[in-house]
C-alpha cells in the first residue's frame, strides 16, 4: 500500500514538472529551453557519442575517489571527535562554520596548490562532502549508550578498535544519512571544479555549452545529471530508511 501511493505521488509530480517545463518552454521559446521530449532525445544523442563517455569516465573516477577519501576520513574523524567530547566541542563551531561558508571561494587556492586536473577535481569535491559525514558521524557517536562504551573500556579496547569494532555499527543509521547528503554535495564539487578548472568531464561539457550558448547541450546534459543525482539519491534514500526502521 506504501510503495503504491509513493508511486502514485512520484508519478503525479513527473507530470507537473513536465507539464511545468513545456509550459515555461512555450513562454521563453527555444532562446533558454528545449522541450521535454526534444531534450529526451537530445540525450540519447549525447549517450550514443563515443566522444561522450571518456567525459564520463573521467568525471565518474573523480566522484569516486572522492567518496574514497572522504568516507574513509570523514568517518574516522567524526568517530574520534564523538568519542572525544572535549575535542568535539571545541571542533563543532569550527566546522559549521566552515560548512556554511560556500567552497567556491576556496577554489583559487585549490587550483593553485593542485593544478588543473584531477587532484585539485578530487580536492574541491572532499571539501563539500567531508563536513556532513564528520558532523553526522559525530552526533552518532554521541548519542551511543553509555554502556556500549564502558563494554569497550572493560574489555581495554584501543581508540581505533572502540571506533571500528563498537561506534561506527551502533551508529551506522545517522552515519548512512551523513554519507547521502555528502555523497550530494560531493557530485557538486566535482562538477563546479569541472567547470571552472578541468579540460575534461561533464561539467567540462556543461560549461562549454554555457559558453558557446548550445541550448540543446545545456539541457540535455542538465537531464542526464538530474537523472543520475535522483536516481542515485532515492536509492540511498530507500536504504536510508531501512535502516532507521532496523
Amino acid at each position: 500500500m506504501i510503495v503504491n501511493r509513493r508511486m502514485t505521488d512520484s508519478l503525479i509530480l513527473l507530470g507537473v514538472v513536465l507539464c511545468v517545463w513545456q509550459g515555461l518552454f512555450t513562454i521563453v521559446g527555444s532562446v533558454a529551453l528545449t522541450p521535454p521530449l526534444a531534450t529526451v532525445a537530445n540525450a540519447w544523442g549525447l549517450l550514443v557519442d563515443a566522444d561522450f563517455w571518456p567525459n564520463v569516465a573521467n568525471t565518474f573516477r573523480s566522484l569516486g575517489l572522492a567518496i574514497v577519501f572522504e568516507v574513509a576520513f570523514g568517518l574516522l574523524i567524526g568517530a574520534v571527535l564523538g568519542l572525544n567530547r572535549l575535542a568535539g566541542e571545541v571542533m563543532e563551531p569550527l566546522i559549521m562554520g566552515f560548512y556554511a561558508v560556500p567552497k567556491i571561494v576556496f577554489y583559487p587556492v585549490v587550483l593553485m596548490m593542485c593544478g588543473i586536473g584531477v587532484t585539485s577535481v578530487v580536492v574541491f569535491a572532499v571539501m563539500h562532502g567531508i563536513l556532513p559525514i564528520i558532523l553526522f558521524t559525530m552526533n552518532a557517536v554521541r548519542a551511543i549508550k553509555p554502556i556500549f562504551l564502558r563494554t569497550g573500556r572493560a574489555l581495554r579496547l584501543t581508540v581505533a578498535q572502540t571506533v571500528w569494532s563498537i561506534a561506527l555499527p551502533a551508529a551506522i543509521p545517522e552515519v548512512f544519512t551523513g554519507l547521502r547528503i555528502g555523497f550530494a554535495a560531493t557530485m557538486l564539487g566535482v562538477l563546479l571544479s569541472e567547470m571552472f578548472g578541468s579540460k575534461n568531464g561533464l561539467g567540462f561539457l556543461l560549461m562549454n555549452a554555457i559558453g558557446l550558448n548550445h541550448v540543446n547541450d545545456i539541457m540535455a546534459l542538465t537531464l542526464l545529471l538530474a537523472g543520475f543525482a535522483a536516481a542515485v539519491n532515492l536509492g540511498l534514500l530507500a536504504v536510508d530508511r531501512r535502516l532507521h526502521r532496523v
